[in-house]
């Protein structure tokens, strides 16, 4: 599937996948949302995103989690 909201160029953020057009990284808006912000308060802080960009970035995750990878999480403290 070709994607041309994320790109990734090794000029741009280290070659961190992003949303074209800008240097607002796909990992930057994963952790937005992991620590509770919502779209509407991320869409005001990054007036240059959309919707649309948002739900960019959280499909390229899915289908970079799809790929047949192992990936070892650390140990939880009981």
């Amino acid at each position: 599937m070709e994607n041309q909201v994320i790109q990734s160029d090794p000029a741009i953020m280290m070659g961190k996948p992003v949303i074209a057009g800008t240097r607002i990284t796909v990992e930057l808006i994963l952790e937005k949302l992991a620590a509770g912000e919502t779209i509407d308060q991320i869409l005001s802080s990054h007036p240059r995103l959309t919707r649309e960009n948002i739900l960019a970035a959280l499909a390229f995750a899915a289908q970079v989690l799809r790929a047949e990878v192992v990936y070892p999480l650390p140990e939880q403290a009981a």
